[in-house]
């Protein structure tokens, strides 16, 4: 990572952090997993009941950046074209004219992603994973930065249907949201009393700034030591016997730059195991299928990885390194 980089990335991500969170009372964990998702290029998924904030995160998230902001609401009669966009006949030019769906913004919410059929899901897999959107045979590149927030109501609620597994590998994060307590709850209310703070929030940096901060994250230095870690943690979740889906490959470079991102935050420019401890129940829990009458006493994905961690032996020589 050059020099200048090293100063200037942790300095502009925890900017976005701090300023997020002048919105989102209470939900650090989340916030610090949607600018890592942000700047190591990956999407998030936010898990929660209505009303905890998950559409005004993505919100505050794109105003931070002075990014372009869409935000879709998921129903069962959404289509694919309502998402990527269509071709129209100009009838002046006498040609097709391509006109952008709401995937071409900076940061895409998609709200209640679990309300809309999965054919209309399967149109957000290339955006996700290659972004690009292509309609009828031509292939339009999505702006930079690009972020899909989708946020899921739990999957026993009316009207949901789960996401497949092809798509749950292309989220790099899935978070839970959860009710706001004590003080965190008052200071919601006290907060939004005369108008919402997200009406006052101004941007911190610049979505060319996140381009290049990017670059940054990319750069942190990832010891052999820390790939081979990343590696058997993945693997012991294929070869747990609660488990009948262990987590994929993509999974392994998904944490690997989620751990990169969050080595940046912490300003530095080399990852630690610790990282990856950090962020490996939210890069894996959702990629498990567990089995139906396992062990594990919560029987989740997640249950499974913070097992997993306990686990495989932390590198040596690395753990202490600062």
């Amino acid at each position: 990572m050059a020099e200048h980089e090293l100063a200037s990335a942790p300095a502009a991500m925890r900017r976005v952090v701090d300023n997020v969170e002048r919105v989102i009372a209470g939900g650090r964990d989340a916030v610090e997993a949607a600018v890592v998702c942000l700047f190591a290029e990956g999407n998030l998924l936010l898990e929660g009941v209505p009303g905890v904030g998950k559409t005004m995160l993505a919100r505050a998230l794109a105003a931070s950046i002075d990014g372009t902001f869409n935000r879709v609401q998921a129903t069962p009669d959404l289509l694919p074209s309502d998402l990527t966009g269509i071709s129209v006949y100009d009838q002046q030019s006498k040609e097709f004219r391509f006109v952008p769906g709401p995937l071409f913004a900076n940061v895409v919410l998609v709200d209640e992603i679990n309300r809309t059929t999965p054919r209309t899901q399967s149109a957000l897999l290339e955006p996700m994973e290659e972004r690009q959107v292509t309609v009828e045979g031509v292939t339009h590149r999505l702006p930079r930065p690009y972020l899909i927030v989708a946020t899921e109501n739990p999957v026993d609620q009316h009207g949901t249907y789960p996401l497949p597994e092809g798509e749950l590998d292309r989220f790099m994060l899935r978070v839970h949201v959860g009710y706001p307590s004590g003080d965190t709850a008052r200071d919601v209310v006290l907060r939004q009393i005369h108008r919402h703070p997200i009406e006052d929030l101004e941007p911190v940096v610049t979505a060319a700034e996140v381009v290049e901060h990017q670059l940054a994250v990319r750069d942190a230095h990832v010891d052999e030591a820390i790939v081979e870690y990343v590696v058997r943690v993945v693997q012991a979740t294929r070869e747990h016997p609660d488990v009948v889906l262990g987590a994929s490959p993509r999974s392994m470079v998904a944490l690997t730059r989620a751990a990169q991102a969050r080595a940046v935050l912490e300003g530095r420019d080399f990852v630690l195991p610790d990282d990856v401890k950090a962020f490996g129940p939210a890069a894996l829990g959702h990629r498990l299928i567990p089995k139906a009458h396992g062990t594990v006493a919560a029987g989740t994905g997640i249950d499974v990885v913070r097992q997993v961690l306990e686990q495989v032996p932390v590198p040596l020589g690395l753990a202490g390194r600062r």
